[in-house]
């Protein structure tokens, strides 16, 4: 009887379709391989990575191939290859390659967990094309080793790989050095670099530092402004730099525009804003209610909630909730809402949160959402209370990688009430 191959153990692999995660699935005696740096109908040698015998998958990096697929290209990014970092885990796919992975996983999320059947449709952002999927980070988090050399993680590892550099990162970040510089050793490093052209902000360990180490000025920066242009109006925010917003220096426009276009006239209405970060949407939903409407926005970080009291300062009619959104929305006796706009982490929102949602009977919910599982999930939740989907967006927001943005339009089925 032969022993099975383990860990470190190349086996040669047919592969098979895409799967949610940055792999395909393939086959070795019957035994599900995960199989990573590969595309689908190609054949390859892989290195097993995680093949514990009693394992119910296999986990593979593909290190040679044998036959490639027509969508595979060189690498834009080498270190992220097999047994690098992670953050790079389709550089080895071509752009149009990489947006049919992202449908195709999209899709199957969908029908698997939602049971909707839907042709799904990537759509690249503004500029990526031009730059080859590259330079559209306008923030990273970089890690130091012992010598205090600047890199990443190496995948599922806590491993410190140094890096020469980042080319997913913006050219304003690009142009730091950041990896030409020693720094303090076994630390982290959060860059902030806005598509505004606002100067970066580093922060060591949390500290701000400058050109010459740490900036110990009790006014040195520690957040930056935002800009962004969405409908004919341009919204200005100023966030924490290594608080949360989105990293693609298009997002913030891409994601605003599809979420207004898909709530439509809500002059007047009465516009839930769930999981609100620091104000992304809630600034165009506070102008786009107008006066007689209003807009709640219930936000979990106390430190997104401070950005987005200056961000929405101007707007009486916006009321910022500090606290766990299934908490707040419990203690909420304000009744019925027009429209419902949410963007929970990746986790999704849940059934409780769904529930409470449908409770209050929004002819409309907008939902942005970076996990296609999450979201498929709760849609079968909103299905469950009798919404109905009416429009899906994804959005290729994260090329290299296999993360898509999507924007999900719900409406309320008649005679559910």
């Amino acid at each position: 009887m032969t022993a099975e191959p383990g860990n470190g153990a190349l086996v040669a692999l047919d592969v098979g379709s895409v799967a949610h995660g940055g792999h395909c699935v393939a086959r070795y005696d019957g035994r599900v391989v995960f199989v990573r740096h590969s595309l689908p109908g190609e054949r390859v040698l892989a290195r097993l990575t995680d093949a514990a015998p009693d394992a119910p998958f296999w986990r593979a990096d593909a290190v040679e191939v044998i036959q490639a697929s027509p969508d595979r290209v060189p690498s834009a990014w080498p270190a992220a290859g097999p047994d690098g970092v992670g953050g790079g885990e389709l550089s080895h796919v071509s752009l149009d390659g990489q947006r049919r992975w992202k449908a195709a996983v999209v899709a199957e999320q969908l029908q698997r967990l939602a049971r909707i059947e839907r042709d799904v449709v990537v759509e690249a952002a503004p500029g990526d094309a031009e730059r080859g999927g590259l330079g559209w980070r306008t923030r990273i988090e970089l890690v130091t080793d012992a010598r205090g050399k600047a890199g990443m993680t190496r995948h599922r590892s806590h491993e410190v790989v140094p890096l020469t550099s980042m080319p997913l990162a913006s050219e304003a970040i690009a142009d730091l050095g950041l990896f030409d510089r020693s720094w303090p050793a076994d630390t982290r490093i959060s860059v902030a670099a806005p598509g505004s052209g606002d100067r970066p902000v580093i922060l060591v360990g949390g500290a701000v530092w400058g050109s010459h180490g740490p900036d110990n000025r009790a006014n040195a920066r520690t957040s930056v402004r935002e800009e962004v242009e969405a409908a004919g109006e341009t919204y200005r925010y100023r966030v924490a730099a290594d608080g949360f917003w989105q990293v693609h220096r298009s997002a913030p426009t891409v994601l605003v525009s599809a979420v207004m276009a898909a709530l439509g006239d809500v002059d007047g209405a009465r516009v839930l804003d769930l999981y609100s970060g620091s104000g992304l949407f809630t600034a165009p939903l506070g102008r786009a209610v107008g006066r007689s409407g209003s807009v709640i926005a219930i936000e979990g970080d106390p430190r997104a909630v401070r950005d987005a009291r200056r961000n929405v300062h101007e707007s009486r009619h916006v009321e910022l909730r500090h606290g766990p959104v299934e908490r707040l929305l419990a203690a909420e006796e304000g009744g019925a809402v027009d429209a419902v706009v949410l963007d929970p982490p990746r986790v999704g929102a849940g059934r409780r949160v769904i529930g409470q949602i449908a409770e209050r009977a929004p002819e409309r919910v907008v939902y942005v959402a970076c996990d296609p599982a999450a979201l498929a999930r709760d849609l079968s939740y909103l299905a469950g209370h009798g919404y109905r989907l009416e429009d899906l967006r994804a959005f290729d927001l994260f090329p290299m990688t296999h993360h898509v943005e999507c924007v999900a339009v719900l409406s309320r089925v008649r005679g559910t009430d």
